[in-house]
C-alpha cells in the first residue's frame, strides 16, 4: 500500500512538473479562430500614425525627430555597399566576423534612420536614399551575418542561396523593411510599384515561408530550452508579419506560430525571472519578449494584456535592476558585459504596463533627451511617451538582498537602495547554461558602486566563441574566475558540472550564500566536497570560507581576478589598490593564512582580437591573484577576509 501511494504521490509531483513546464502563456489562450477575429487587420492597423497625419506627428517627441534627421543627413549621399564573398569568407578563414558585421550592420541602421528622417520631415528629400537602401539590401546574397551560417563543407563561409532560414539579423533586416512599406509606401509607389513588391517576396522568401516550413533550432520545437534567439528572432518576424501581410489566414497562422514558438521560451524559463545569460542579453530575451507582448497588444487591441498580471513575466523584468551594482556596473556573469547598454525607455514602459514603480523610476533614471530615432518597436514607442518619461521620478532601486533560487544567484549590499558600502554577489548553477563560463562558485565584490574582485566577462566574439574551442580562451575557464583548481583541474563544461547543497540565508547584520562545488569538476581532481561560504557582514567585510574534503591532497590553488594592481605587503596581506568614485586611491585588503597559502600576483596579458572586448569593458588592466597552498591537506578549511 505504501509503494502505491508513493506512486501515486510521485506521478502527482510529476503532472505537476510538466503543467509547470507547459503552461502555454500565450498560446494557450486563444483558438487560431479567436486570434483571427481578435487581430486588427493589415490594412486597418495603424500602430503608430502614418506619414499624412502630421497632427498625429505632433504627439511625438521634437528633439529625437530633429536628431533623426541631423543622423540622416550624413547618409543622403551614402554610397550603399555590397557585401563581397570574400567578406564573408573572413570567418571561416581567420575567425574575424566584425568586418562583415560592420559593414551590413552599418546600412541597415544608415536606413533605419533615413526612414524615420523622412517621416519626422516629410519633404521628400530622404526617399531617393530610402529607396536606394532597400534596393540595396534586397540584393544582398544574405540577410544575415557569415557567424550564423553553419559549419562545414558544405557551406564554407557562404550562404546557399537556395535554402533560405531565418538568423537573428535577417529577421532584424526584415523588420526594418517592413517598416519602410508602413511609412513610405505610398511614397514608394509613386516612385515604381516595384519597390513594395520587392520588399514584400524578399521578406516572404527569406523570412515567413522559411520559418513556417523549416525547423529551426532556436524554436525549441525539438524540446531544447532556447536562449535569447527565440524571442528576438520573434519579436522581429512579428513585427514583419503584422505590417506586411495582407493574407488574412496567412498572416494569422504565422502569429500563431509565433505564439507557440514563444511558449517553447517562457514555459522552460525559470519562475524568478533570472536570465542567465546576464544583463546584456537581457535586452533580448526577456525585454524581446516584453517587444512580442506590445505588437500583440497594439495588434490585437489589448487582447494580451493578461500576460502583465503573469509572476513569472513580472519577474523577468524585475531581473534587470536586480542585478545592478550601482550606477555604472551590472552583474555580468557568463557573456555579460559589467557595462551593458540600458534603454531606459523601454525599461520604463515595461514597468509601466507590469505596475512596478521600481522598474519605471529604474528606466526613468537613465532617460537620454534627444537620443535619434529609429525604425523599430522600442524606438517608435519611446517617440511618443517622452513627456511622461520628463516627469517622471528617477530613482536606482539598489535592492538590499536579491535571491533567484532558480538560476541560484544571489546579490547583498551594505545599505538598502544605496551603492555605498560593500556588495557581494555569487552563483551556483551549472556549466551548461546560455553563454556559459565555467563559475559555478565564483563571485564579485564591490565597493561603492565600484569593482574589487571581479567577473571579467566576455571578450570580442571570434568563431572559436561558439565552438569546440571555447573552453580554450582563458576567460571562459574557471581558472580566470574567483575558483580554485584543484590537484591540477580546472571546473569542465556540461550539464553534470553543477552547485549542490545551494543555500542562502538573508539577514540584517549579514547575509550568507553556501554551495557545494565539488561535482563542478572532474573526478581526476579528487574531490569528496568542496563546500563555500561567501558572507557579507554589512559595513565591515566579505569573508569566503572554503572547507574542503580532498581523495588526496596534490596541489590546491585560489585564484582572484581583480582589475587593479595588487602586491603582497607582509605575509598573510595582500593589498589591492583600487579607486573610488572621483578616481582617487582606495587600497582593499585580502587577508589569508600565510602558513596555508602563499600569494602571487600576476598581470593578464591582453594581445589578442577576443581580448579587445576585456580591454573595452576594464582596460588593459586585468591582474590574476593566485593563492598556493603551501602544504595541501586532504581534509582543510581555507579563509579569505576582504576589508577596506
Amino acid at each position: 500500500m505504501k509503494t502505491t501511494i508513493a506512486s501515486t504521490v510521485l506521478l502527482l509531483l510529476l503532472s505537476c512538473s510538466l503543467f509547470a513546464q507547459k503552461e502555454n502563456l500565450l498560446s494557450g489562450k486563444y483558438s487560431a479562430a479567436e486570434l483571427q477575429r481578435i487581430l486588427i487587420p493589415q490594412k486597418d492597423w495603424t500602430p503608430f500614425p502614418r506619414i499624412d497625419d502630421r497632427e498625429g506627428w505632433a504627439g511625438a517627441d521634437g528633439d529625437m525627430l530633429q536628431s533623426c534627421i541631423r543622423a540622416a543627413e550624413e547618409y543622403l549621399d551614402y554610397d550603399w555597399p555590397s557585401i563581397p564573398a570574400t567578406l564573408s569568407l573572413l570567418f571561416v578563414r581567420d575567425g574575424n566576423r566584425s568586418r562583415y558585421e560592420a559593414v551590413s550592420f552599418k546600412k541597415r541602421n544608415a536606413l533605419a534612420t533615413l526612414i524615420m528622417a523622412e517621416v519626422a520631415e516629410n519633404k521628400g528629400r530622404f526617399i531617393d536614399p530610402v529607396i536606394n537602401g532597400v534596393w540595396s539590401v534586397c540584393e544582398e546574397s544574405w540577410w544575415g551575418v557569415s557567424a550564423h551560417l553553419p559549419r562545414g563543407k558544405e557551406y564554407a563561409g557562404l550562404m546557399d542561396v537556395s535554402e533560405p532560414f531565418v538568423d537573428l539579423f535577417a529577421a532584424e533586416t526584415g523588420k526594418v523593411l517592413a517598416w519602410a512599406d508602413y511609412f513610405l509606401g505610398d511614397r514608394f509607389d509613386a516612385v515604381s510599384p516595384q519597390i513594395r513588391k520587392r520588399i514584400y517576396s524578399e521578406i516572404t522568401a527569406r523570412l515567413l515561408d522559411p520559418f513556417m516550413k523549416r525547423d529551426h533550432w532556436w524554436t525549441g520545437k525539438d524540446g531544447s530550452i532556447p536562449n535569447n534567439w527565440n524571442p528576438w528572432i520573434c519579436s522581429n518576424l512579428l513585427n514583419t508579419v503584422l505590417l506586411v501581410e495582407k493574407d488574412g489566414q496567412k498572416r494569422t497562422a504565422i502569429v500563431n506560430e509565433l505564439l507557440t514558438v514563444l511558449d517553447n521560451f517562457l514555459n522552460p524559463y525559470p519562475q524568478d525571472g533570472g536570465c542567465d545569460e546576464g544583463p546584456g542579453y537581457w535586452n533580448v530575451a526577456g525585454a524581446s519578449l516584453y517587444d512580442n507582448i506590445v505588437l500583440l497588444n497594439l495588434a490585437g487591441n489589448g487582447a494580451f494584456r493578461y500576460v502583465y498580471e503573469n509572476e513569472k513575466f513580472r519577474n523577468m523584468g524585475r531581473y534587470i535592476y536586480r542585478v545592478q551594482i550601482g550606477e555604472n556596473y551590472f552583474l555580468n556573469f557568463a557573456d555579460a558585459s559589467p557595462r551593458p547598454g540600458v534603454n531606459a525607455d523601454m525599461i520604463y514602459h515595461f514597468g509601466k504596463d507590469t505596475g512596478d514603480r521600481d522598474m519605471m523610476d529604474f528606466g526613468a533614471f537613465y532617460r537620454k533627451p534627444g537620443a535619434s530615432a529609429s525604425a523599430g518597436i522600442r524606438s517608435l514607442c519611446a517617440l511618443f511617451m517622452q513627456n511622461e518619461l520628463k516627469q517622471a521620478p528617477q530613482r536606482l532601486p539598489l535592492p538590499r538582498e536579491v535571491w533567484l533560487p532558480d538560476l541560484q544567484v544571489m546579490a547583498a549590499r551594505d545599505t538598502q537602495g544605496s551603492s555605498g558600502g560593500f556588495y557581494l554577489a555569487a552563483k551556483g548553477g551549472h556549466n551548461s547554461e546560455s553563454h556559459n563560463h565555467n563559475d559555478v562558485g565564483s563571485y564579485a565584490v564591490f565597493y561603492d558602486g565600484q569593482p574589487l574582485l571581479i567577473d571579467v566577462g566576455s571578450g570580442k566574439y571570434t568563431a572559436r566563441t561558439f565552438s569546440a574551442s571555447r573552453y580554450d580562451i582563458w576567460f571562459n575557464r574557471s581558472d580566470y574566475h574567483n575558483l580554485p583548481t584543484v590537484n591540477g583541474c580546472t571546473q569542465q563544461p556540461g550539464r553534470r558540472f553543477e552547485a549542490s547543497g545551494v543555500s542562502f540565508r538573508a539577514g540584517k547584520p549579514s547575509t550568507a550564500f553556501s554551495l557545494d562545488i565539488a561535482k563542478a569538476y572532474p573526478d581526476e581532481a579528487g574531490l569528496n566536497s568542496w563546500k563555500r561560504t561567501v558572507t557579507l557582514h554589512r559595513g565591515k567585510k566579505v569573508v569566503v570560507s572554503d572547507a574542503v574534503d580532498l581523495k588526496q591532497a596534490g596541489s590546491v590553488v585560489q585564484h582572484l581576478m581583480t582589475c587593479y594592481p595588487a602586491e603582497v605587503t607582509e605575509p598573510g596581506k595582500l593589498v589591492i589598490h583600487g579607486q573610488a568614485k572621483d578616481g582617487t586611491a582606495a587600497d582593499f585588503t585580502v587577508a589569508y593564512n600565510p602558513k596555508q597559502m602563499r600569494a602571487e600576483v600576476e598581470k593578464v596579458t591582453l594581445s589578442t582580437e577576443e581580448d579587445e572586448g576585456i580591454r573595452n569593458g576594464w582596460g588593459d588592466r586585468i591582474y590574476r591573484i593566485n593563492l598556493h597552498a603551501v602544504a595541501p591537506k586532504a581534509k582543510d578549511t581555507y579563509l579569505l577576509e576582504i576589508r577596506k
